[in-house]
């Protein structure tokens, strides 16, 4: 079987993190957004997984080689010259997803976090016989979104109504599908949408079927969403495999610690926290729903709530860090430095406070 990401562009919600790593490989609870992906494609049989990427392919590919091995996945990229939308990539990766056997094959967008429950797609796309399959989700406020108009009893999707201003459902696309080589044939090689191009098409002749997803789904293509989804795959973490999560005197909630990261005396962290590989954490520090990517050092006494620590930083003693801070890789936060929702780009040190939510260049 085989799947294609949709990875796309400069991720420029995520910056100043995917200033220094294209957004599918910046780190989601310890391991790069797209893995979280590519080994539940793995789990249900699939052995090809197409990237398709507009920026910077050789570091992605530079990036997997390694994972390739260990997983026993081929990792290949498809790359666009223009941004062709998010059907337009189908169009373009074509040879690489047509093998003559017939076989469907999975599309997902890469900023999706979820349980990936991707063996009952299957079985749910072979049993309504139709030409696709899509995954959708319930939310509270659809109208954000582009809402999915279905028949409850079989999934049979009616119509897409997009932003709606008067109450039509609350399920939304959640950005993973199940597509049958078909589709291929309605779709050009030009700028498009799957979602107002295409999925309509096939909705109209009565071939698209939508089925609800267990469990939690977060798109974490922005700051707040990301710690919104750190939270979620951690309570999930907490309700499939709790071995993984880290206990102690000093933990509060779920938290996830790398087995190389270094934790002082008399911290407490929790909930809602991702510490990475080659961390130090000196004693007395306070951490709640934030990560701390690889290499950081935080020093005695610091407090970091709601916040992103990028790459190799550092965060002073006494330091306070909250309200959506995002440190960008290398950025080095004095001792005593209060900072309120600064977003501060790679390679900075921080001498003085962040009063109010600012970008730090």
């Amino acid at each position: 079987m085989k799947a294609l990401i949709l990875v796309g562009g400069f991720g420029t919600r995520l910056r100043p993190l995917t200033l220094s790593f294209p957004k599918p490989l910046v780190d989601f609870a310890n391991k790069p957004m797209i893995l979280h992906q590519i080994e539940a494609l793995k789990a249900v049989g699939v052995d090809e997984v197409v990237l398709a990427i507009n920026y910077q392919p050789e570091v992605m590919l530079n990036f997997l080689k390694d994972f390739e091995t260990k997983l026993e996945i081929k990792i290949t990229c498809s790359q666009e010259t223009e941004p062709l939308g998010t059907a337009g990539p189908l169009a373009l990766a074509r040879d690489k997803l047509v093998d003559g056997s017939g076989e469907p094959f999975f599309v997902l967008n890469s900023d999706v976090i979820s349980e990936y429950p991707l063996q009952e797609m299957i079985e749910f796309h072979k049993a309504h016989g139709g030409e696709a399959s899509i995954m959708v989700t319930k939310v509270d406020e659809p109208s954000k979104y582009g809402v999915v108009v279905m028949e409850e009893s079989t999934g049979r999707v009616e119509k897409f109504v997009e932003k709606p201003k008067l109450y039509v459902g609350n399920k939304i696309n959640a950005g993973i599908y199940l597509l049958n080589p078909s589709v291929l044939d309605k779709i050009e090689l030009r700028p498009t949408s799957i979602e107002k191009e295409t999925f309509p098409k096939i909705a109209a002749a009565q071939g698209l079927y939508a089925m609800v997803l267990p469990g939690f789904w977060m798109d974490i293509g922005q700051p707040r969403d990301y710690i919104t989804g750190l939270r979620l795959y951690l309570d999930s973490l907490r309700k499939k495999s709790p071995a993984k999560l880290t206990t102690g005197p000093h933990i509060v909630g779920n938290v996830l610690v790398d087995e190389t990261a270094k934790i002082g005396e008399g911290c407490l962290i929790g909930p809602d926290v991702a510490i990475g590989p080659g961390c130090i954490v000196e004693s007395g520090v306070r951490l709640s729903r934030c990560t701390v990517m690889r290499g950081v050092r935080i020093k005695k006494h610091a407090c970091i709530s709601s916040s992103i620590i990028g790459w190799h930083s550092t965060v002073g003693q006494w330091a306070r860090i909250e309200n959506m801070t995002i440190l960008g890789e290398d950025v080095h936060v004095s001792d005593e430095i209060y900072s309120n929702g600064g977003v501060v780009l790679p390679h900075k040190e921080i001498k003085s406070n962040i009063l109010k939510p600012e970008i730090v260049m």
